[in-house]
């Protein structure tokens, strides 16, 4: 805000919905939106939004966030009127409420819903009502909260070109999208500017910032500005073989670490956000590793924000074949040998390790004391022919 609108004195800011995350936030967020609109507005710079998908009123309210913020004189919410209740569809801005804002400047901002799968038909009802205002010879600036479609995987519901393009047969010069947080431009009249922030992990690749504007004589010139303090995200991954302990994941896991702080991939003073993937297969069960007790020292190493550290590594699983006609003293006999098999720390003594679980198990059966067996499997573990 400081660098791209108070120190140039842009004519207005436009926020296209999901200022916030989520329509319950916490007061240090508020604060600092707050904090941010009041610089704008001590600036003399109108701030024009929407409500998104994640700050509009809940169902059953009468108000949200940005309705507050309104109500403060730090934004101007933009929203079309209530055609049920026999107000037109937009009507200019009055102070407290309308859709639609002539600026000083010489720009019409129209404001619009949060519409979800019902966007395509909301377009077609936007277009009509922009048809319907006075002329003006100013550009047409439509804030639209949704995300075209060829621009993130996994995304049901985006709009189609042909979808918006009912609006610049209405004379929209541009249109201002939010929703998707990665950055793109359709066509030379449609600009999402992505997040200013990555949101998760998975957008770490995301090109993302603000918008510096410039319509001149209905001519869009849009620079995307990403020279301001980004988090950096950094991804690592652990691939294991199968073959280590638990002690070598344990090392092997810091020394990822390590390596990327030597590497300048991390920058601790920088306060990043780490991903630690570990995949692969484990000669243990996966559940010897203390993932929490692990992710302490990464964090501390890498001075993070957050550290993730992904566990999707899978126990080594053996299987023999055994005989249709098998007898049970063989099932046992390869069941426990698949077991212990599949633990590096065993596997060496595997079949001396299998008998022994099935004379514990026979301990078992024949009702004898938890000392006894105790004391049996702890003369098993130790008899080590090796040592």
């Amino acid at each position: 805000m400081e660098k791209y609108a108070i120190a140039p004195q842009v004519d207005f800011v436009l926020i296209a919905g999901d200022l916030f995350e989520h329509r319950t936030i916490q007061p240090a967020t508020l604060n600092q939106a707050q904090l941010a609109l009041q610089a704008l507005k001590e600036a003399g710079i109108p701030v024009l939004a929407i409500e998104g998908n994640h700050d509009n009123r809940p169902y059953g309210t009468k108000t949200s966030w940005l309705r507050y913020l309104a109500s403060w004189g730090l934004l101007i919410l933009l929203e079309p009127g209530d055609t049920a209740a026999g107000e037109p569809f937009y009507f200019p801005w009055d102070g407290e409420r309308g859709g639609y804002i002539d600026l000083e400047c010489g720009v019409r901002v129209l404001g619009s819903y949060w519409y979800g799968s019902t966007a395509p038909k909301a377009i077609e009802q936007i277009s009509e009502a922009i048809a319907q205002l006075p002329p003006t010879p100013y550009p047409n600036i439509l804030m639209f909260h949704h995300g075209m479609e060829g621009q993130i995987s996994r995304y049901q519901g985006a709009l189609r070109y042909a979808d918006v393009a009912p609006l610049k047969a209405a004379g929209v010069n541009y249109l201002a999208l939010g929703h998707i947080h990665k950055n793109y431009e359709v066509e030379g009249w449609i600009f999402n500017p992505g997040s200013t922030e990555a949101n998760s992990v998975e957008e770490a690749g995301f090109d993302r910032g603000v918008y510096s504007v410039e319509i001149s004589r209905g001519q869009v010139r849009a620079e995307l500005k990403q020279d301001y303090q980004q988090r950096s995200i950094v991804r690592l991954k652990l691939t294991l073989r199968g073959t280590e302990s638990l002690e070598e994941v344990e090392l092997g896991a810091i020394a990822q670490v390590q390596t990327a702080i030597t590497q300048g991939k991390i920058d601790p003073t920088a306060q990043p956000i780490v991903e630690l993937r570990i995949d692969g297969q484990v000669g243990f069960d996966r559940l010897e590793l203390d993932i929490r007790k692990l992710q302490q020292p990464l964090q501390e190493m890498s001075n993070a924000l957050i550290f993730l550290l992904k566990y999707q590594a899978d126990a080594i699983a053996y299987a023999s074949h055994l005989a249709e006609d098998a007898s049970r003293i063989q099932i046992e006999q390869e069941v426990f040998m698949d077991l212990v098999v599949a633990h590096n720390t065993y596997k060496k003594r595997a079949p001396e390790l299998a008998q022994g679980l099935i004379a514990l198990k026979d301990l078992q059966m024949e009702g004898r004391s938890e000392l006894e067996m105790y004391n049996f499997v702890q003369t098993l573990l130790h008899n080590d022919p090796s040592s």
